[in-house]
């Protein structure tokens, strides 16, 4: 699993059947930064997930990958290798609090 960040949607009106109706997301992974250990930056990299949740564009997001992606009751049976499966609210390393919604939401 990995956190991400919601950069955009996408749209795609012509595809398989089984994925009529799924919102697509493109999200962006991050990592936590190794030099000051206090926040989590971008790893300069993108996918496109579908979204179980109802995901926004700028929320944090957990996502998994391949086989796992198809593991969920919804995405079963879906040809997709990148799933939102949790809205982050925070998150810690060590004692620090690398990403708290609520304070992303003040600003």
């Amino acid at each position: 699993m990995f956190v991400a960040k919601v950069t955009g949607s996408l749209v795609a009106t012509q595809k398989v059947p089984a994925m009529i109706g799924w919102k697509l997301l493109v999200v962006e992974p991050y990592r936590l930064d190794a030099a000051r250990r206090d926040r989590l930056i971008t790893t300069g990299r993108t996918f496109v997930a579908v979204d179980t949740l109802g995901a926004g564009v700028g929320d944090y997001v957990l996502i998994t990958q391949g086989a796992s992606a198809r593991l969920t009751p919804e995405t079963k049976n879906l040809p997709i290798d990148t799933v939102v499966v949790g809205i982050v609210d925070q998150v810690h390393v060590e004692a620090n609090c690398v990403y708290s919604r609520e304070n992303e939401a003040r600003e």
